[in-house]
C-alpha cells in the first residue's frame, strides 16, 4: 500500500492534535472533554477545514467505523484534488450517531464532501497501528530506514509549515499563540 504525499503531510498535524487534546498540564487524560469541547466549536472551526483539515477533522476522532481496511487503504493513496466523493465512501465507512450529526453540518458546506472524506482517511490512518510513526527497534531496522527518514524530514517540514500557517491564523483570529 502506498500512502500519497498528500496524507503523508496531514498525518503528524493530525497525530500532534490529537496528542495535544489528550493530556493536560498534570498529566491527566481530557481527551474526552476536550474533543467535546472541540466539537462545540465546529461552526466556528468550519473556516479552517480546507486550510488546515487535519485541525478540523480532530472533531471526529473515533466517530467512523471502517468496514472494509482495502478500500480506505486506497483512499490514502490519493491526492487531495482526486479524492473520492464521501458518498461513494457510504459503503465501506459508518460514522457513530454523534458523529452522523456533525456530518450533517459539515456536509451542507461546499468543501464538505472533499473534508469528510479527508477526516476519514486521517482517522483511519491514525488508528492503524502499521501506519503511525515509530522508532526502530534495532540498528538493522534504523539502517533499512535511511530513505524514510529523509521522506519524514520532508514532511516534518511540510507539517512544520502547516501549522505555523494555522497558528498565524489563528492569531489574526484574536487568539494568542499556543507556544
Amino acid at each position: 500500500m502506498s500512502i500519497s504525499p498528500f496524507f503523508l503531510s496531514l498525518r503528524n498535524g493530525y497525530q500532534a492534535e490529537i496528542d495535544d487534546l489528550t493530556f493536560d498540564s498534570d498529566g491527566r487524560n481530557v481527551l474526552r472533554q476536550r474533543l467535546s469541547e472541540r466539537r462545540s466549536e465546529l461552526g466556528f472551526l468550519l473556516q479552517m477545514m480546507e486550510l488546515s483539515p487535519e485541525m478540523v477533522a480532530v472533531v471526529f476522532h473515533q466517530g467512523f467505523r471502517f468496514k472494509v481496511p482495502s478500500a480506505m487503504d486506497h483512499l490514502l493513496s490519493h491526492e487531495s484534488e482526486e479524492l473520492p466523493e464521501w458518498d461513494t465512501l457510504c459503503d465501506v465507512v459508518t460514522l457513530t450517531p454523534w458523529a452522523q450529526d456533525l456530518s450533517e453540518l459539515i456536509l451542507a458546506q461546499p468543501m464538505g464532501a472533499w473534508f469528510m472524506s479527508v477526516a476519514a482517511g486521517l482517522e483511519y490512518m491514525f488508528g492503524t497501528i502499521e501506519h503511525r510513526p515509530h522508532a526502530p527497534q534495532d540498528e538493522d531496522e534504523e539502517e533499512g530506514n535511511e530513505e524514510a527518514d529523509e521522506f519524514d524530514s520532508e514532511e516534518e517540514k511540510a507539517a512544520r509549515a502547516r501549522e505555523e500557517a494555522g497558528a498565524d491564523w489563528m492569531v489574526e483570529q484574536g487568539f494568542d499563540r499556543k507556544d
